[in-house]
Parts: C-alpha cells; structure tokens; sequence
C-alpha cells in the first residue's frame, strides 16, 4: 500500500511539474479538501440567502420549458404577478434548502482519500467540484426535496404549477422530472451550489496566494 501511494505521489509530480513534487501525501490531499470546503462555503453562504438565488441571474430558477411560453400569455392576459409570485416562490424554496447541505458536504470533503486528492490536484479547473457532485448529488437531493417541499406547501402557486406542468408534461412539452416543482426546485437549487462551487475552484486554482490560505497557496501555487 505504501509502495502504491509513493508511485501515485510520483506520478502526480510529473504532471503537476517540480511544485508538487515537493508536496506530501498529506499537503496535496489538504489542499483539494480545503478547497471544495471553501468552495462550499462560499457557496452556501452566497446562496442561502434572500435573494441568493433570485437575484443572481447565473443560478436563478425560471419557469422550464413551454411552461415560459405559458407564463409570457398569463402576463399578457393581466396574470403577470401570479407568474412573478410563482418564480420567486421557487428561488426563496432553494434559498432555504440550500443551507442545510454544508453538513453532508463537509462530512464527505472530509472523508476524501488521499489517492482522490491528488488525482483530482492536476485535474482541469473544476475537476475537484466535479468529482464531488458525483458523490454527493444523490443524498443531497434526498436532503433538500423535504425541505423544497415545505416551502412550497405553503404557497397556493405550487399546486398551480403541478397542474400546469403537468399537462405540459403530457404532451411532450416538459421533461417528465420538471413537471413536479418540488423536484424541479431541488434539481435546480443542485445545479446552483455545484455551479458556484465551481466558480471557487476556479479562482482557487488561479490565483491562490489571493485566498490567503497557507495551505491553498503552498498546494495550488505552483500549478
């Protein structure tokens, strides 16, 4: 096994060039998990907010598919505001739901092999968040769809849109897994956190004596 680390360890020198030959084991592995963690936090931090969502347009929820075609005639025919009410109904869902990851998020990011992280160290420059959605995507679904759900439960719009989405759905007009907008909330409110947690490691790996972090700078600054 050691023998099997010291040749992964090697490897990873030669394509991260003289820098990270000097790295351990340990700095390489530290380096990408306090990357992701920064990068969740960050994350979290912007988004789980009001207006964390709704008022970013690189991760605002809209309406899906011909239901934006639907909501350009209801503003037409003087319904504009129950549109308006239903769009921010759903980001203020993903506002709330979105804090609750940073538990489930830093557990795993914790638990990271060291073999993941210096894989993962002279990957492309999201290739850490990338990895790490695949791992986490599915329990953090189930975590955030309760919550999705109770928000939307108390706004009359939700069922509206079900209804809607529905029959749109029926017909071919929207993905079936959008045609329920709890489901379609939570996937969106995903796409969000992993979109911005990607952002961050893109700024880590580019400028990380910028992050102040000793630890980011010693494992990214050569790259």
């Amino acid at each position: 096994m050691q023998l099997r680390r010291h040749f992964i360890l090697a490897t990873a020198a030669i394509g991260t060039g003289a820098h990270a030959a000097g790295l351990s084991e340990g700095d390489a592995a530290s380096g990408i998990r306090a990357a992701l963690e920064r990068g969740a936090t960050t994350a979290i931090g912007g988004l789980g907010r009001s207006d964390g969502f709704l008022g970013n347009p690189a991760v605002r929820i809209e309406l899906p598919g011909a239901l934006q075609s639907a909501a350009k005639l209801a503003k037409a025919t003087g319904q504009g505001r129950k549109v308006d009410e239903l769009v921010t109904a759903m980001n203020r869902a993903a506002e709330q739901a979105v804090p609750a990851a940073k538990p489930l998020l830093v557990n795993a990011i914790r638990s990271m092999s060291v073999e993941d992280g210096l894989r993962l160290l002279k990957g492309g420059d999201t290739a850490a968040t990338q990895f790490f959605e695949g791992k986490t995507r599915s329990p953090l679904a189930e975590q955030f769809l309760p919550i999705v759900t109770q928000a939307t439960q108390k706004l009359s719009v939700a069922d509206k849109y079900n209804a809607l989405a529905g029959k749109a759905a029926g017909f071919g007009l929207v993905k079936k897994e959008d045609a329920n907008v709890q489901q379609y909330v939570t996937n969106k409110a995903l796409d969000g956190l992993f979109l911005m947690m990607a952002e961050e490691e893109k700024k880590i790996r580019k400028d990380p004596v910028g992050t102040g972090s000793a630890i980011l700078k010693k494992v990214f600054g050569g790259l």
